[in-house]
C-alpha cells in the first residue's frame, strides 16, 4: 500500500513572499524539497471566497495578481503550472451532494502561487484551486473537506492557504519588525495545542473560543482553509508545524502539516 500524501495548511502572509528569501519562504521551500512528489495539487485559497463551491477546470490556469499597490515586479510574476481538468471532476465526483462549479475562468490567486513558487518551484506539478463557499458554516467545511480524503491515496496534496491570525486592521505596515499582539500570540498557541492534541471540535467552533479568537479571525476566509487540512487527518498522523512566526504583530505565518 503506498503512503498517503501529506495534507498541509501554510500562512501566506504578504503576497510580496512570493519574491523574497526570508525565514518563512525558506521554510516552504525546505517543506517543498522533503515532500513526496505528488501527481497535483488541490489548493484552498483564502482568496477564492465566494457564494458557491467551483474547482479550476482549465488545462491551463492563469496567474491572478489579486492586489493592488505593489511593485511592477510582483504583477509580472507568472507561475504556469498546469491545470488538471480530470481531478476537477473527481473533485466533483467526492464532494456530490454538495454541487460544485467546473470553472474555467479563476485561474491561480496569489495565496496558490506565492507559497507554490517556493514549495515547487518549477511549476511542474498540476494545480486545481477549490474555491470556499462564503455562505457556509465552519463545521460545513470542515464535513466537506473530509470527503476529499480519498485523494490523499491518489497522490494528491491538498494544500490549504490562509493564516491562523490574520488582522489587518492591527497590522503594522512599516518595514521595521515589531513584536505580535498578545492576542495573537495566545490564539496561535491555542490552535496549535488544540491541532497537536487532536482535538478539532474548538477549531471548527473557533468563534466560540473568545476574545482572542475574535481579534484573531475578524473574517473568515483565512482560517476557513486550515479546517480542510485537518479535516484529512487520519489515526496515526504526526502533526507538525514546518513554519511559525508573525508578520506585522498580527498575521500567523504558521504552517500546519498532517502526515
Amino acid at each position: 500500500m503506498n503512503t498517503p500524501m501529506p495534507a498541509i495548511f501554510f500562512g501566506h502572509g504578504n503576497p510580496l513572499n512570493a519574491l523574497v528569501r526570508n525565514e518563512w519562504t525558506e521554510g516552504w521551500a525546505a517543506v517543498g524539497s522533503t515532500l513526496p512528489r505528488p501527481k497535483a495539487v488541490l489548493c484552498v485559497s483564502a482568496h477564492w471566497y465566494l457564494p458557491g463551491t467551483c474547482v479550476t477546470a482549465m488545462s491551463a490556469p492563469r496567474t491572478i495578481h489579486d492586489f493592488g499597490g505593489f511593485p511592477r515586479e510582483l504583477y509580472e510574476v507568472k507561475y504556469p503550472a498546469p491545470g488538471d481538468p480530470e481531478l476537477a471532476r473527481r473533485v466533483g465526483e467526492l464532494l456530490a451532494p454538495v454541487g460544485v462549479g467546473l470553472d474555467m475562468r479563476w485561474g491561480l490567486d496569489h495565496g496558490a502561487w506565492s507559497v507554490l513558487r517556493h514549495v515547487f518551484p518549477e511549476a511542474d506539478v498540476p494545480v486545481v484551486q477549490l474555491s470556499i463557499d462564503e455562505t457556509q458554516a465552519p463545521d460545513f467545511h470542515y464535513e466537506t473537506a473530509k470527503r476529499l480524503a480519498p485523494l490523499r491515496d491518489e497522490g494528491v496534496l491538498v494544500l490549504g492557504s490562509g493564516n491562523v491570525v490574520h488582522n489587518l486592521h492591527a497590522y503594522a505596515w512599516g518595514r521595521h519588525p515589531v513584536e505580535p499582539f498578545d492576542w495573537a500570540v495566545r490564539f496561535d498557541e491555542r490552535v496549535r495545542a488544540l491541532a497537536a492534541a487532536n482535538d478539532d471540535a474548538p477549531l471548527v467552533a473557533y468563534e466560540s473560543m473568545g476574545r482572542d479568537a475574535l481579534m484573531s479571525v475578524p473574517t473568515p476566509e483565512h482560517y476557513l482553509p486550515l479546517l480542510y487540512v485537518l479535516a484529512l487527518r487520519r489515526a496515526g498522523d504526526e502533526i507538525s508545524f514546518p513554519v511559525e512566526g508573525f508578520d506585522g504583530g498580527s498575521i500567523s505565518m504558521l504552517a500546519v502539516r498532517v502526515g
